[in-house]
């Protein structure tokens, strides 16, 4: 009998043929997720972050539905609906619980911090998906983690409670990463987003009426904003795991940092202070170290590949 592990494993095998095009995939993806992140956190200045959330989600249905109807067949017909199920229980709450933190922290640091969410895809792909990783990227990761104790910096003045949030939201998020990776080989890319969508909203919808607020105009368009930069960096995460595996695709999502800290200075006025960039500079050269490692990784296997015959 197939074991759960043996099918993980070999679904990531079937997809890591173009592992350079899920690397920029993710960078693109990390333009369009900073930009709903700023405008996430603009809009918690006025509205409640469940309802910033609901916002962002509502707009991600009005996307999804047109799509998902101009797919052909139906776009709920999933080969592991459970699976999707909490693949987006996992993203929504990872999305309310990051918006929270925003409200109460600079967002480089926010993004800072979140990034010890490789630490966790890292360590579930192991787990769940059965990947191999070796020593080294173990000692790279843990390295990473360390960077990210320096931009919190906990049991200091500096320490900032909302970082607990953001570590939770992390976990949520490397959650849904993996499990984005276990279902890229089943289901269709429009499957895992209208799943997601659904079932995001339909739990928003139930807790937003508990902290309404009626938004203004500018609300509703920033709201907008948020929906459209989330869906398309959303869409585009699941496009990248359908072609490189977990552990290689993580560690690139610290190039988000570059694009929230710009914002934070411009947008908020927000410059964020040395040991965040001290501790930003570890995080980073752990992620291109592991990034590496897993380049040879890869070029190994490929070279160990029967040459295929004519």
């Amino acid at each position: 009998m197939i074991s759960p592990r043996d099918v993980a494993r070999k679904l990531t095998r079937r997809h890591d043929e173009r592992p350079f095009r899920g690397i920029v995939l993710i960078i693109a993806a990390t333009v369009f997720l900073a930009c709903s992140d700023a405008l996430g956190k603009y809009l918690t200045l006025t509205l409640p972050s469940i309802e910033v959330a609901w916002l962002r989600f509502l707009v991600f249905v009005l996307i999804m539905v047109p799509v998902a109807m101009a797919s052909g067949s139906s776009p709920l017909k999933s080969v592991r609906p459970g699976l999707q199920v909490l693949r987006g229980l996992a993203l929504v709450f990872s999305s309310v619980i990051f918006i929270s933190s925003l409200r109460y922290q600079p967002i480089a640091q926010a993004s800072a911090t979140s990034f010890v969410a490789p630490l966790f895809v890292t360590a579930l792909s192991v787990v769940v998906l059965g990947e191999t990783v070796g020593p080294r990227r173990w000692i790279a990761t843990l390295v990473g983690l360390v960077g990210v104790l320096i931009v919190v910096q906990p049991g200091t003045a500096a320490f900032n409670p909302a970082a607990l949030l953001t570590l939770a939201s992390a976990l949520l998020w490397a959650a849904t990463l993996v499990m984005t990776r276990m279902i890229s080989g089943a289901d269709r890319v429009v499957t895992t987003m209208a799943f997601a969508a659904i079932v995001g909203f339909a739990v928003l919808s139930v807790l937003v009426p508990f902290v309404w607020v009626t938004p203004s105009l500018s609300d509703l368009g920033l709201g907008l904003g948020v929906g459209i930069a989330s869906t398309a960096g959303q869409w585009i995460v699941v496009l990248a795991f359908r072609h490189a595996a977990a552990s290689m695709l993580a560690p690139f999502s610290y190039i988000q940092l570059v694009w929230v800290t710009i914002i934070g200075v411009v947008v908020f006025g927000e410059l964020p202070g040395l040991w965040t960039f001290v501790g930003a500079a570890i995080i980073i050269g752990s992620g291109i170290y592991t990034a590496h490692r897993e380049r040879l990784r890869h070029l190994r296997q490929v070279a160990a590949e029967p040459y295929p015959s004519a």
